[in-house]
């Protein structure tokens, strides 16, 4: 091995003979991409510092067993790119203009890390994703599908798509579905921050949302320039005298299953929503975010198919598939229909369209209604579960909201308050469980008078899991 000697803020030919080893024992076709690949990782990484000189060109080939064309080559190239610099006969030193980044992903999913019992609500059960029928769908879509639909989309969606969305929610949900003002996207959260830009076009600057309630909105309507007003619920739905007094002409709610308090929006409260809404010409945008699950009678349709022209409602998988496809539905009102498809367009291009012509056919085939039974079977047992376990351990205790959903409202005798000392009791025991004042919004009254009540979420876990979990909860607790 050739020694290019050391010099005063250099690098020895021994040195980068180790940093580029791998590199230079790549295949031939992929030597150089590899050499300039292992340079850049080096100076990135501060292997090779600012300032430092590195070996002639015809040194490092020596050391490396290469041609020194592919050095030169590669000393050119980083040159261009500015990792290194060169002067006539000044030789090559690695640049001063890189500053090293973070390399480790994080992983930033919402999860309670190191629970022995998770309560919090809003996932479902990712082990019944159909990952058969979804895979032999996949497959069979790639092979179908023509080469101009993986083209950028219609920002609504594949018609192809719209056609069965509007079909399904007009079945199972009761709206008047127009596949023309469908717009897909990738999930509720989208939906409200189009809508919400929509609003803001239109020199809207606030919107009420539900209180309690999801804690996302407030956020998502934000990062369209729109400030929420929470709006208190009453045993009907949203309360109909604050939402006349907060001179808003938009409010967001949860009509078929309210989050997290669990009521269902009473029949002249809808009614109320929507004379309120034709008043002030407004919208109402409705979350119908798990609308298919109700597990003591029909589940009630959506508030849209009423009025279509007041409602924009929007609904996903997230809850049915996995939240991990993010993909949804908006159904406008025609007054919204352009600036938000517009919106749309101008955001992302479109939704990816072979996961649209996946669920299409899986929605086309039948499939999707059998998830849908799958996953009712499956919660219905759960909540049950849930209820006979609270019952068991927390006798006394009240459940509140209709038998639906993913979640329910569990308030405890008052012997296990106040809240805060039942919250650091669990936390202790490593129990993860939310407290329904968690989901009031901060500059609202807060539930200290409420006792403890808990949001518990089930439909993550197996009838056991959730028998276990109560237990460990009721250890905890003291009970």
């Amino acid at each position: 091995m050739t020694s290019s000697g050391t010099n005063p803020g250099g690098l020895t030919g021994s040195a980068a003979w180790e940093l580029l080893l791998p590199a230079a024992s790549a295949p031939a076709r992929a030597r150089g991409r590899s050499l300039r690949a292992a340079l850049r990782e080096a100076v990135r990484s501060g292997r090779l510092a600012a300032g430092t000189r590195l070996p002639s060109s015809r040194d490092l080939a020596a050391d490396l067993g290469v041609s020194r064309g592919l050095v030169t080559e590669a000393y050119e190239q980083l040159t261009a790119e500015g990792y290194l610099r060169s002067g006539r006969g000044a030789g090559t030193w690695v640049g001063d203009a890189v500053r090293g980044a973070r390399t480790r992903a994080c992983d930033l999913a919402p999860r309670s890390p190191g629970a022995r019992a998770d309560f919090v609500p809003g996932t479902p059960d990712l082990s019944l994703f159909p990952r058969t029928a979804w895979a032999a769908t996949h497959r069979s879509v790639l092979t179908d599908l023509p080469h101009h639909d993986l083209g950028y989309p219609d920002p609504r969606g594949l018609p192809r798509l719209r056609t069965a969305l509007a079909e399904l929610l007009t079945r199972r949900r009761g709206v008047v579905a127009d596949p023309e003002r469908i717009v897909v996207v990738s999930g509720v959260a989208q939906a409200s921050a189009l809508v919400g830009s929509a609003l803001h076009a239109r020199g809207m600057r606030t919107v009420g949302v539900e209180d309690p309630g999801s804690p996302e909105h407030s956020a998502l309507y934000a990062s369209a320039g729109v400030g929420t007003v929470p709006l208190p619920l009453d045993a009907e739905g949203p309360a109909v005298g604050p939402l006349l007094r907060s001179g808003v002409r938009a409010v967001v709610t949860t009509p078929a299953h309210q989050f997290p308090t669990g009521i269902a929006c009473s029949a002249r409260r809808r009614a109320e929503l929507l004379d309120w809404a034709r008043a002030v010409d407004g919208i109402v945008f409705e979350d119908d975010y798990d609308g298919d699950f109700r597990y003591d009678r029909a589940p009630v349709g959506a508030l849209q198919g009423l009025d279509p022209e007041r409602v924009a409602y929007a609904g996903s998988v997230s809850k049915s598939l996995a939240p991990g496809l993010r993909l949804g539905w908006l159904l406008l009102p025609d007054s919204l229909a352009d600036e938000v498809v517009e919106r749309k367009r101008t955001m992302d291009l479109g939704h990816p369209t072979v996961d649209q012509a996946v669920f299409a056919r899986f929605v086309e085939r039948g499939d999707y209604d059998r998830q849908l039974r799958r996953c009712q079977r499956a919660y219905r047992e759960r909540r049950d579960a849930l209820v006979a376990a609270l019952d068991e351990h927390f006798p006394g205790a009240r459940l509140s909201g209709i038998a639906a959903g993913l979640h329910l409202i569990a308030a405890l005798p008052g012997r296990y308050a106040p809240e805060e000392r039942f919250l650091a009791r669990m936390a202790e025991a490593r129990v993860a469980v939310r407290a329904l004042s968690a989901y009031r919004h901060a500059d609202a009254a807060g539930s200290g008078h409420d006792g403890v009540r808990l949001v518990l979420g089930y439909s993550h876990l197996s009838p056991a899991r959730i028998r276990a979990g109560v237990r460990l909860m009721a250890e905890a607790a003291g009970a």
